[in-house]
């Protein structure tokens, strides 16, 4: 009977020869900042249905409005011009009404979706004390999911005005931007004043963003953290609309939500957005440190 062959030869461990162990490549470092690569955490997002639903619900609302216009009847004319009077006068008016229409709950629902599933859907699956034995450092796990959620919810914004000047332009013409006060723009100066108006949007948006992360680093309950989220919106806005409380309305963080309508104009006015920027930027930032001290001392069980 033959023997097999010898296989491939390796360092002996005998007494005499450990040293030969020693000689091979080194074990690779650990690096802290490579850990959770922002790849990774992009292609898990985007093959979640949550993600996919979001922005197919998102890229189909102009459809839908389009489809709601076609089987409107046409109403009586009105004594003065709105944006729902105005909607079917061009694409660039289209586009307007239906990122007005949503940037005050839709929107809203959206960012607090991405951010305020970040962590807690982590802890639902009890998944997150595994990701911290990997190790990864908890500051880095959180802004690693916190870049991914903004990146999302800054597509997501912009799909629609994109989606609705696609839509509007098919629809109703590449006619002039007219404003309920009737300055009008020309489509490529009103498209652009409608995408800005968006990127306003997104970052009035960012203190529900800092919000949600904040929830979502202190419960286990994703739907509890973007439900918190959204119900703060609708009450600052309710706030917003009690006139009683005057000059204190200016610390709301929905005070200037609607400011990026001054783009509409011909001239336009910046002092209430670069308010509404600056509101926004600081309450995120008050709201994101809070999240990020809240995850570093949370005693991770989940």
């Amino acid at each position: 009977m033959t023997t097999p062959g010898p296989s491939t030869p390796g360092p002996s461990t005998r007494k005499g020869t450990v040293g030969a162990l020693a000689a091979g490549p080194p074990p690779a470092a650990y690096r802290p900042g490579s850990t959770l690569p922002l790849r990774v955490e992009l292609v898990r997002q985007l093959r979640r249905r949550r993600t996919q639903v979001t922005f197919g619900l998102v890229a189909a609302l102009p459809v839908i409005l389009w489809i709601a216009f076609s089987l409107a009847p046409d109403g009586p004319p009105t004594g003065s011009l709105n944006l729902v009077d105005l909607a079917q006068g061009s694409g660039t008016n289209f586009a307007v009404f239906a990122l007005f229409a949503s940037a005050g709950f839709l929107l809203v629902v959206v960012v607090a979706l991405f951010f305020g599933d970040t962590v807690a859907a982590e802890a639902s699956w009890s998944s997150l004390r595994y990701l911290l034995a990997a190790p990864i450092p908890r500051t880095r796990l959180l802004r690693q999911k916190a870049v991914v959620a903004a990146g999302l919810s800054l597509a997501a914004i912009l799909t629609l005005p994109l989606v609705a000047l696609l839509v509007g332009g098919l629809a109703y013409g590449a006619g002039n931007l007219v404003s309920p006060t009737g300055e009008s723009l020309t489509f490529a100066a009103g498209a652009g004043r409608v995408l800005l108006g968006a990127l306003y949007v997104a970052v009035q948006l960012s203190w529900v963003a800092a919000l949600a992360l904040l929830l979502s680093v202190s419960t286990d309950a994703p739907l509890g953290a973007v439900g918190g989220a959204v119900m703060a919106s609708i009450v600052s806005q309710i706030l917003n609309q009690i006139t009683a409380l005057e000059d204190l309305r200016d610390f709301l963080p929905t005070r200037f939500s609607t400011a990026w309508s001054d783009l509409l104009a011909t001239d336009v006015d910046w002092d209430a957005m670069t308010r509404g920027v600056f509101s926004s930027l600081t309450w995120a930032l008050v709201l994101g440190a809070a999240a990020v001290y809240r995850f570093g001392r949370k005693d991770v069980t989940s």
